[in-house]
């Protein structure tokens, strides 16, 4: 009898396991369908030896001391500022939009912010009531550089306008008016020295967890005994789907190395326009490897796939509430992560998610004991594994 199983090896799972084992001191199964932990922020070393994201980038940054506070017992941290540029009209210029961008790609030579801002301000169309993505920046920047930088690439990135999608999407990117040209502006831009994966290989190291990979949550969940469920997979899923399904994009990664130190200047480089793909990145930016070789990956967006990205539209939040709903009234079971609340999460708000959600655990639910010895009920016995499946320790 296991006191936890968890569902999903990625960040969600991965700390209330640590947290349940470390300061519950209760036994935990943590189970994940793929052959690897870490979800998508697993990374590797490829056939080459150069250290790549099997997902496409991950980039960490936050503003919270204590979310990196608690990501550092398991890992030294590498500075890291990513930098992002665009191929626009056959020019390469910073993204987000900040003054060098548009001196570039008007041939001026604004000297300040106000300057800049007097000339986004030129370009801006009002509009009534900001509802959409195009809303949001037809509203700061104008339609020529809203269809040069964001129409493309949004309607590549989710298989819709931006006229048909929630204003949120948008307004991640900022558009600026001084010469910053980080990506993020947050207070902690780091990488994880030695990677992700082994990251979380510490994370999970606590002798209370066991890990189970190529193991399906259906194929387990009657077979191996436990006491309470946390699942992040995908809440439709969990619930087989019972309003249909909710809408995700998705991603189709291709992987390639060169024989050559380095392919581009920053860790990534969008293609808004015309291409197939969304971006490519190049690693060593990111990782600070040294290495002979190099390699990048392409990002296809797909309607198939792994779930990515939820689809922000109003009618996929009502049918994700009635899933919340069956939830809320299923005993023992927590949903927590990005496709069990149905949410965008950049990687420390999951990590803050996922620690809010162990204080609610250990502010509602009491440690249970042993009948016989008094002490927490630890795993015992044979430990039944679906074919396919292996241990991870």
């Amino acid at each position: 009898m296991y006191d936890w199983l968890i569902v999903g090896a990625g960040f969600a799972g991965s700390v209330l396991a640590e947290r349940i084992a470390s300061q519950r001191d209760q036994s935990v199964l943590i189970i994940d369908r793929r052959p690897h932990i870490a979800g998508n922020a697993y990374d590797r070393h490829d056939d080459a030896g150069v250290l790549m994201h099997q997902y496409g980038p991950h980039i960490f940054h936050t503003n919270s001391d204590a979310i990196v506070d608690y990501l550092s017992q398991f890992t030294e941290w590498r500075k890291y500022e990513h930098r992002v540029l665009g191929r626009i009209d056959d020019k390469i210029v910073p993204i987000p939009i900040n003054r060098t961008t548009i001196n570039a790609l008007y041939g001026l030579d604004l000297k300040s912010d106000e300057e800049a801002q007097t000339f986004l301000d030129s370009r801006a169309e009002p509009v009534e009531e900001i509802k959409t993505s195009e809303d949001v920046v037809v509203s700061k920047v104008g339609r020529e550089l809203y269809e040069k930088f964001f129409k493309g690439y949004t309607t590549k990135q989710w298989g819709l306008d931006p006229s048909e999608l929630d204003k949120s999407v948008t307004s991640r990117v900022p558009t600026r008016t001084n010469t910053d040209d980080r990506y993020f502006t947050d207070e902690h831009q780091v990488m994880p020295k030695h990677g992700y994966t082994r990251m979380f290989e510490n994370i999970l190291k606590h002798p209370n967890i066991k890990v189970m990979l190529n193991a399906d949550y259906r194929e387990v969940k009657d077979v191996i005994p436990h006491r309470r469920l946390i699942f992040t997979g995908p809440i439709d899923e969990f619930f087989d789907f019972r309003y249909g399904r909710l809408p995700y994009r998705s991603l189709r990664f291709e992987h390639v190395t060169h024989e050559q130190e380095q392919y581009q200047a920053v860790g990534t480089v969008n293609y808004p326009m015309t291409e197939a793909y969304t971006r490519i990145s190049e690693y060593k930016h990111i990782t600070g490897q040294k290495h002979h070789a190099t390699t990048i990956t392409y990002e296809y967006p797909s309607a198939t796939g792994d779930p990515y990205y939820p689809i922000p539209r109003p009618e996929n939040q009502t049918l994700y509430k009635r899933y919340q709903a069956l939830a809320n009234e299923t005993e023992n079971v927590h949903f927590v992560g990005r496709l069990a609340t149905y949410r965008y999460y950049n990687m420390d708000q999951v990590v803050g998610q996922a620690l809010a959600e162990f204080r609610r655990i250990q502010e509602t639910v009491p440690l249970w004991t042993s009948p016989v010895n008094g002490k927490n009920h630890h795993a015992d016995g044979e430990l039944i594994m679906p074919d396919g499946a292996r241990l991870l320790n």
